[in-house]
């Protein structure tokens, strides 16, 4: 039977300060906080999901089930510590910039707001310190996962998180075929890119062939992206195509941010992600060369 072990180490002290500002994120926001808008939705999501997944932690690594889970756990927490850090600094922007631009609700109601907002951007605090302390420790991470390319897989697939929530709330992407080709690449580069993560997380990662694979996908994504990157922007904007050439007057009036704002958020986003997907093949690429120059020294 699994025994509670206490371990009173600054890693275990950061995690359940994180499980503390996320419970009160979250709670505080849909306790009080009038929140009735998709957008916001997403941020509760973001604290409850990471509220979650670091009580799992906390639980498996306090009990000792390591060897109960059906996953490699030595690079899940890295893994979710890093999905959860980039969770609640979105979050925190979105409460702070969308929710309370232009406001004149009850002043109760804007408290609850500020307060989710401050203990969200004290679990991004956490978070952060979380990955630091486990990327400096060697014992609690290796392989894929503590390495740039790994966390640059983790900024993809929430960038790819992000462009979903803007592109379908109203959906934009069904007015021309290009743009149904941009949502393609969205939808397959994070299919593609979950998948090897759900790949570390099962540890399979030290074999020739997934760094084969993973090579050529990252190729094929940046040129998927470099597409998408240029293609969003002209049926979106280009007066040729689309009749949003220019800001509405309207937006101005919306609460938060208004459609046209959010195709503009999914055009950044979107060259934002191709950034990361050629960061990514950069490399890779340095990592094939280092391994043939030292193939030939050899």
């Amino acid at each position: 039977m699994p025994l509670l072990v206490l371990k009173s180490t600054r890693l275990m002290w950061v995690r359940l300060a994180a499980l503390v500002f996320t419970c009160v994120a979250f709670s505080v926001a849909s306790s009080g906080g009038a929140v009735v808008d998709s957008i916001a939705s997403w941020s509760i999501f973001c604290w409850a999901f990471s509220f979650a997944g670091t009580l799992l932690v906390v639980v498996v690594e306090l009990m000792g089930l390591h060897s109960c889970t059906p996953v490699a756990w030595v690079d899940f927490p890295i893994i979710f510590a890093c999905y959860a850090l980039l969770l609640c600094l979105s979050a925190s922007i979105i409460f702070l910039l969308y929710l309370l631009k232009g406001q004149t609700v009850h002043s109760k109601v804007q408290d609850h707001w500020i307060a989710s907002t401050a203990f969200s951007c004290l679990a991004t605090v956490a978070y952060f310190v979380e990955v630091s302390l486990i990327r400096a420790q060697p014992d609690k991470a290796s392989g894929y996962m503590v390495t740039i390319p790994g966390l640059l897989k983790v900024c993809e697939i929430f960038v790819a998180n992000l462009i979903f929530v803007f592109i379908s709330d109203p959906v934009s992407y069904d007015s021309h075929s290009a743009l149904k080709w941009c949502m393609a690449v969205y939808c397959i580069c994070f299919i593609i890119s979950a998948g090897i993560i759900v790949r570390c997380i099962a540890g399979c990662t030290e074999c020739q062939p997934f760094r084969n694979i993973h090579s050529a996908y990252t190729l094929l994504a940046v040129t998927m992206y470099l597409s998408a990157t240029i293609i969003w922007p002209i049926f979106t904007f280009d007066s040729r195509y689309s009749e949003s050439s220019s800001r509405p007057a309207s937006c101005q009036y919306y609460h938060g941010l208004c459609p046209w704002d959010k195709l503009v958020a999914v055009a950044v986003l979107t060259t934002l992600n191709f950034l990361i997907y050629l960061a990514d093949l950069a490399f890779i690429a340095r990592q094939w060369w280092t391994d043939y120059t030292s193939q030939v020294h050899w």
